[in-house]
């Protein structure tokens, strides 16, 4: 519903767009554990799920026209693969889910969390009109909470200090080269992301090939040398879990929040340190392009407690500044 108020722009897709295709879901697939979930209001799979996308071809993540998403990830039992689709409208939403793999059962387990069970979006009282207006077209959205803190990590390091499409294009290789093809269907080409030991042993010449400079690809490793503590972080209170990132160096306040917003679902992970953000929640809320972080959070210090969701919101609503410089320079030093 949303598309047809907003435009699907860059902003509105770093808000966590996805457009899921209308339909009811495939019916089972061979060896797969099945679920049923009734959630206590309406779900919207895009939006829900779509923060946790990589660009249009991640290897990890599927959309296919019968309304289905598809998602690969490794759990702390293994690898799996995870089909999620909605039957009904509005209070009659249920939630078909299917899996695969040795972490099948633990995606099922951990599916309502997935889908926004934690999140109370009830809470939320807009302070704007437009983040009022984007809220109220999105009754279905909800934080997901993932529980996994390395799948979300690892490309928001590839992210830093480049544009998305080379961060995309580099998570994209790396996955497909060294990671392991999903378990269950094979007709989606999904993948896995690799463990922390192949991640750790990836050689500089592939780093270098995939775009990705030293300095990303070191607190990379760094970061799965300590993967187990690193994901302990998914059980605790949103300033512990940042202190337990950043103590990694190479990892600071915007990493640790892209990623935290990600793997905890906590609605006050507002990021900051990003290059066009603050602009554009400036522009937005008081038409000022130039608004730095201290700007920013002093515009969204009426929704303490809830600053992610209202920073998404925004977001979402597709308003951003027009352009008066070029687009940040696109490298690939995998040429060099």
């Amino acid at each position: 519903m949303a598309g047809r108020f907003d435009p699907l722009n860059r902003t509105a897709v770093r808000g966590g767009r996805t457009d899921v295709p209308p339909g009811r879901g495939g019916t089972a697939g061979a060896g797969a554990v099945q679920r049923r979930w009734t959630p206590d209001g309406p779900v919207d799979l895009g939006l829900t799920l779509g923060p946790l996308r990589r660009g249009p071809a991640d290897p990890t993540f599927r959309t296919t026209p019968d309304g289905s998403v598809w998602r690969a990830t490794r759990t702390p039992d293994g690898p799996a693969t995870l089909r999620v689709s909605r039957t009904g409208t509005g209070t009659g939403t249920e939630i078909d889910a299917e899996a695969w793999g040795a972490g099948a059962a633990w995606l099922l387990d951990h599916l309502p969390a997935l889908l926004g069970a934690d999140d109370d979006p009830a809470v939320f009282v807009p302070r704007h009109r437009l983040v009022h207006a984007s809220h109220r077209r999105r009754p279905g959205l909800r934080l997901t909470r993932t529980g996994l803190v390395l799948e979300s990590l690892i490309p928001t390091v590839l992210e830093q200090k480049v544009t998305a499409d080379e961060a995309y294009r580099a998570w994209r290789r790396l996955v497909r080269q060294y990671g392991e093809p999903a378990p269950g269907p094979h007709g989606l080409n999904l993948h896995v992301m690799p463990d922390p030991r192949t991640w750790a042993m990836i050689p500089s010449w592939d780093w270098h090939r995939a775009g990705v400079d030293a300095k990303r690809s070191d607190t990379i490793v760094r970061a799965v040398r300590v993967a187990n503590r690193l994901e302990e972080a998914a059980a605790m209170d949103l300033p512990e879990a940042a202190r337990r990132l950043e103590a990694v160096p190479g990892i600071g306040p915007w990493t640790s929040a892209e990623t935290l917003q990600r793997s905890n679902g906590h609605p006050d992970a507002v990021t900051t340190g990003d290059l066009h953000l603050p602009g554009i929640i400036g522009y937005a809320l008081a038409d000022d392009r130039d608004a730095d972080d201290a700007a920013m959070l002093e515009l969204l210090a009426p929704y303490a407690g809830q600053r992610h969701r209202a920073a998404r919101l925004v977001l979402l609503a597709g308003r951003t500044p027009p352009r008066r410089t070029p687009r940040m320079y696109r490298s690939d030093i995998g040429r060099l």
